[in-house]
Formats: C-alpha cells, structure tokens, sequence
C-alpha cells in the first residue's frame, strides 16, 4: 500500500512536466508557422508563386507547398532533437542548445535540397525564416521558464528531494542547491553515510539529518520524497547501489547521482560506458584562435555600436558629474589584465576627489585590508551623483572604451587592482587567462553583495568554460540587472 502511494506521488510530481511539454508543442508550433507565413508574405507575394530552377522543372512546385514543408521538417527536427524532454525543460541551456541544434540542421538540409535539386530559393526568404523562427522558438521557451519560476517560488513544480552521502559532500550538494532555487530540486531532508545520526542533528537551516545510510528507504518514505540524490556514489558498494536502484523502482522514487566534479560545463564532459562502468571524460579548457578571434570581432562591433548609440547619456552623466561636484568628469585606474599585465581603465567618477587616499582608513576601520574584494560598505566618498550612477552602473560606460582598444571585454573575470591581486592564492591566478569584463557572472549574480569565495568561483567557472553564446546570455543578464540597480554598491 504505501509503495503504490509512494509510486502515485511521484507520478504527479513529474505530470508538470507532461504538461508544459504538451503547451511547447502548441507554441512551437506556432512560432514556427508564424516565421515561414511571415517569410513568405515578406519575400513572396504571390502565395502561388512558382519555384525556380535552371531547367525549369521545379515549375510545378508553389512556394506556399515549400512553406509547408518547412513547418513540417521543423516540427519534426525539433520533435526528434529531444528539445521537449522532461529532463531539460525549465532550466538550464540544454534545452536552448537543442532548439539551436535543430534549426542549424533544418537550414543545411534546407540548402543542401535546394542545391541538389538546382532550385533557386529566394534568398530573402529563405534566410528570414531560420532566425526569425529561432527568435521566436526560444523567446517562448523562455516566456514558459519565468512562468515554470513564478510556480516554483510559491512551491509548485517542485520535486522534495532528499540527498544521500558523507556529510561533507552531502553539505556540498545542499548548498549548491540551496543557491541555485530553480533547480526544481526542494531539499527536504538527508540520510548520512558512514556517521550514526544524532537527533535534531541539521546538515543546514531546514534540513535535517533523516536517518543513516541504513534507513534511506524509512527516510524517503517519511520525507515523502520524490527524488533520491545520491552525492557520492563511492558510498555504496555496486552491489548495494544496484539493489537501491531496484527499491525506489519499486516506489517510483527519481535516483540521480552527483558526480563530484564542479563547476564544469556540460560541453566538456562526454560520458561514455567502459566494460559496463559509466566513465565520465573531461575536456581541458582552451579558448581555440578563432573563438579568440569571434570574441574579439564582437567586442569591437558591440562595444562602438554601444558608444554610438549611448553618446547621449554619456553626455547627460558627464555633464552631471561637473554640475554636481568638484573634480574631473573621468577617473582612471590601474588594473590588473590578461597575463598579469596592468591597464589603465576608464570610468565616470562617482566619488570625491581624493577618495583612493581614504580607501586604507576605510578597510581598516571594517576590517577587510585582508580580503581581495576592496569594498567600503555605505562608502562615505560616493557622491549624490555618483551614487546614482553605480547604482544603474553607468559609471561603468567609459570602459567601452578599453574594450574597442582590447584591454578589456564586453564579458569576462572582475577587473582588480594590483593590491587585490597580491592577495591571491595560486588558484585566483587562473583568472588572469582572459580578459577582464565590463560584465561577467559576478555581474548578474549579486555584484556588490558577494563574497570573494563566492566571486572567484563565478570567475573561474567563466573562465574554465567560456562559450560565445553564454556571453550573450551574461549580457542578455547584465541588462536586467543593470536597469533595476539589482546589487550595486
């Protein structure tokens, strides 16, 4: 009785998942239709139109038949690309991935069709289609996920999870967890392995030490839990692990094991099985020369379209900063760059002159002249002005300038002054292996509010797994950051 109440809990646990997956199909769909109708009624008046060819044979063939087809294969590619799967949908870029993986292989073999058969496909149309429907494909999704986070924040469409593991790799499991809220992972309690369970013993604030590793299954069927995260499978023996995957079978409870490896990527990790053992190989980070080159080509066009088109507003804080306060309009400093080389960066000033010489009195009087982070907590020197400008981090805009001179990226680790970096331990140099950025992930992941531990990690994972379009994600990001002054100082 209570496995079959155990299997139907999980049951519904998982049916959110079936059903926004359902709601993908509609949508994609339509933004499918939507993108080839819209394509063809730009590009191709005439819905009759006939397709042409060198030799005339394609006569036959109308553009709204080519049209239908299109949505067709679409919908197919992206049914077969597993873009819809339960285990994606709602975080992550996987999903994304799939989305972009599809619809780069409907325009291949699009154009390969085209070239085979010699049919001369308007080129406005057909390369309307493929970006106008990608837009479309992943704003929806998108649109879906901030509904699917809107749910989770009141608790729904959440799966009570109960971790399984020595008690520091569990603790590391639970943090993670705990910072990262749209997992859809709710940690409701865990069992320890190779430790007797003391009572009201807590791994952390709001979750308790259940049972040891004796009582899993008393423990899950407590908690009633949906999910069994094993931390650290070298806990249990295979026999042991084999017979526990068997039991939550029974109760239909998830089983998901954590490698302990962090803070790397999915690209770079390929499981492959070996002699019936799942071996996970790793790919070393490396940022190859022409992803070197792609990064630089887009700081340049970015970031002197962005001084274009911003001229206005660096007019309107420049002339604020004079109107306000005494001092010049810029301020520079050294900072440390790619390589440990040092730079002078550019920035609006949005403190009283002089404020570098306080900078010491001030770290001293909060006690953190040891600490790699030089932040003055309700910093005395901000001018009115300036502290307007931090807020919505237009004191930052000059620095586009030492992106489209190269010192500096669009996206990349926190820039640092010398100082800071005398502090480092071996591990903090890694970040000296790109570019600093005007934006990063410590960016959109608190900016002023983190701690160094907490900024080095999102640093060196920037670093260790850098790709072009988790750039534009991170900018994509910086935006709405910046527009609601979300963690400034």
């Amino acid at each position: 009785m209570a496995a079959t109440v155990q299997r139907a809990r999980a049951a519904r646990s998982t049916a959110w998942q079936a059903a926004l997956a359902r709601r993908f199909v509609v949508t994609d769909l339509l933004a499918i239709i939507v993108a080839c109708t819209f394509a063809q009624t730009v590009w191709i008046r005439d819905a009759n139109r006939s397709v042409a060819d060198v030799s005339g044979s394609l006569k036959w063939l109308p553009y709204s038949a080519v049209t239908v087809t299109f949505i067709v294969a679409w919908f197919l590619l992206l049914t077969f690309g597993s873009t819809r799967d339960r285990t994606i949908i709602g975080s992550g870029n996987v999903e994304y991935r799939r989305i972009v993986h599809a619809t780069i292989a409907l325009f291949g073999t699009g154009a390969a069709v085209a070239y085979l058969v010699q049919a001369q496909l308007g080129r406005g149309y057909f390369l309307t289609i493929v970006p106008v429907g990608l837009v479309l494909l992943v704003g929806s999704r998108y649109g879906w996920r901030l509904w699917v986070r809107s749910r989770r924040r009141v608790g729904e469409f959440v799966s009570r999870t109960v971790v399984l593991g020595h008690s520091d790799t569990a603790e590391h499991f639970a943090k993670a967890m705990v910072r990262n809220n749209e997992s859809g992972l709710q940690l409701v309690g865990a069992v320890l392995v190779g430790s007797r369970r003391r009572n009201n013993e807590m791994l952390l604030p709001d979750v308790p030490v259940l049972d040891d590793a004796d009582g899993v299954l008393t423990a899950i069927a407590d908690a009633q839990a949906e999910v069994l995260v094993v931390a650290d499978s070298h806990s249990l023996s295979p026999k042991e692990f084999r017979r526990l995957g068997w039991e939550l079978e029974d109760l239909g409870v998830n089983l998901v094991v954590a490698s302990s490896i962090t803070d790397i990527a999915g690209p770079r990790l390929h499981a492959r099985p070996v002699a019936g053992l799942p071996l996970i190989y790793i790919d070393f980070p490396s940022l190859a020369p022409w992803n070197t080159a792609l990064k630089r080509a887009f700081d340049i066009v970015a970031s002197l379209a962005a001084l274009i088109i911003g001229s206005p507003v660096f007019l309107a804080v420049a002339v604020a900063i004079a109107l306000t306060s005494r001092g010049p309009v810029f301020y520079t400093q050294e900072r440390i760059g790619r390589g440990g080389k040092p730079f002078r960066m550019l920035k609006f000033r949005s403190m009283i002159p002089g404020a570098d010489e306080q900078l010491q009195s001030l770290l001293d009087l909060q006690g953190t002249t040891d600490q790699p982070l030089f932040k003055v907590n309700d910093d005395p020197r901000i001018t009115p002005v300036g502290r307007f400008i931090r807020k919505h981090s237009l004191d930052e805009l000059p620095q586009l300038l030492n992106v489209l001179i190269g010192d500096m990226s669009l996206v990349g680790p926190r820039p640092q002054v010398a100082k800071e970096v005398e502090l480092y331990d071996d591990d903090a140099h890694r970040r000296h292996r790109m570019k600093p950025g005007m934006s990063g992930l410590w960016q959109i992941n608190g900016r002023s509010r983190l701690t160094w531990d907490d900024a080095l990690r999102f640093d060196l994972y920037y670093v260790e797994n850098w790709s072009f379009m988790g750039d534009i994600a991170i900018l994509w990001r910086t935006v709405k950051v910046v527009a609601f002054g979300d963690g400034a100082a």
